[in-house]
């Protein structure tokens, strides 16, 4: 029975088709034939004990360490991609390791169904989609590891927009990148793909109507990039919308507003909306009115004016080109009014800040060194005479 047990599993093990680990068939093979592994050579079902054990052994061992495969090859390789200048070599390694660690996997499904003697149609079509997909994945890490590229390339049709015709070039690459896996993965399992695409064309109208929005989308990223209303980068606001623009994708554009919550706005509502891009300019107005107390003689008055003047005319950080207005505006309830009117040199947000700080600092100073105070919302009840009874 042992020898009719043994030559039935030689049979089997011979049957098994694993031609990147002859290294298994060798091992099955030697432990089937100790004496104190005799149990490995048991039936169940038309299979050895030790076939199953090893099948399933092998598939936990590949998923389970497949990332630390991949990383142990990369480890390999990367001694020789420093040796190198540019750092495209790099990125690509490091682009792969995702679909090398899925080569393992794919392995360990071989594996485990040669080791199962298990060879249908509908596993070799398995196995071989793992594999296209594992290429095409590659295809498609290599695209962005290479985006550096693609950037230089539109850096010299217009380099002021090169991030963002660079992000819809290698957005468009992606799209048929997916869409030849996905059709070439369907036409392998026997879909025809161009019958299916054929088919749509009895649905057409729905079609159209349900990419109606999309194809707005698409139409308006490219119009916000030939119009160049917005870049990566650029403090805008849309509506309600205000932050900065963190990247303009085919159908939508994201936005960090300033709470560092993460907006999606579609492209056409940005294309069809009025945009205040406050990134464009390159000054930030200073608009307020003071109000001085009513103790405040006309001599104060004409002197705090020419001082804040002075100070405005002499500041570094204010703009003197554009408009600057300093005047006694109001006579209000509670106070006497100074309009003040004029732009920082800058309008980035901090610097803008900083500058408006010392600006008020120096109009205190100046209202201080003037003897004059500022004034704040107040009453006065003037009694004409007092009752009798209150006299008595």
């Amino acid at each position: 029975m042992t020898e009719n047990n043994n030559t039935n599993t030689d049979v089997i093990i011979e049957k098994v088709d694993i031609n990147f680990v002859p290294y298994v068939q060798n091992l099955l093979k030697e432990l089937y034939q100790r004496g104190d592994a005799a149990f490995l050579s048991e039936h169940y079902g038309s299979l050895p004990l030790g076939n199953i054990i090893a099948a399933i052994a092998s598939l936990i061992i590949f998923f389970t360490l497949r990332k630390l495969f991949a990383t142990l090859v990369i480890k390999v390789l990367q001694p020789l991609t420093k040796r190198t200048k540019n750092y495209y070599d790099d990125r690509i390694l490091s682009a792969l390791k995702g679909p090398l660690s899925f080569v393992f996997l794919t392995i360990g499904f071989r594996l485990f169904f040669a080791l199962l003697d298990i060879d249908t149609p509908f596993i070799k079509k398995f196995i071989d989609t793992m594999v296209l997909f594992n290429v095409f994945w590659a295809i498609y890490a290599l695209v962005h590891a290479l985006r550096g590229a693609v950037y230089h390339f539109t850096e010299r049709f217009n380099p002021a927009l090169s991030y963002e015709m660079g992000n819809f070039i290698l957005t468009i690459i992606r799209g048929v990148i997916l869409a030849v896996a996905l059709g070439t993965i369907l036409q392998y399992w026997g879909i025809n793909v161009a019958g299916l695409v054929a088919g749509l064309g009895i649905g057409g109208l729905a079609f159209a109507l349900a990419a109606k929005d999309t194809a707005a989308n698409l139409f308006g990223s490219i119009a916000l990039l030939l119009d160049k209303s917005i870049r990566i980068g650029e403090w805008i606001k849309i509506g309600d919308v205000e932050g900065t623009v963190e990247d303009i994708g085919m159908r939508t554009t994201k936005i960090r507003a300033f709470g560092k919550s993460l907006i999606t706005l579609p492209n056409q509502v940005i294309a069809n909306s009025p945009i205040q891009n406050f990134s464009r300019r390159g000054v930030r107005r200073i608009k307020m009115t003071i109000g001085l107390t009513y103790n405040t003689s006309s001599e104060q008055m004409e002197n705090i004016l020419t001082d804040i003047k002075t100070m405005l005319r002499t500041h570094e950080g204010i703009a003197q080109k554009e408009t600057m207005l300093v005047n006694f505006s109001s006579f209000d309830d509670s106070s006497l009014g100074i309009f003040i009117y004029t732009f920082t040199s800058t309008a980035n947000w901090a610097k803008y800040m900083e500058i408006k700080e010392d600006v008020n600092l120096k109009i205190m100073k100046i209202v201080e060194d003037n003897k004059s105070e500022f004034a704040f919302p107040s009453q006065s009840l003037y009694v004409e005479s007092m009752p009798t009874s209150m006299n008595n």
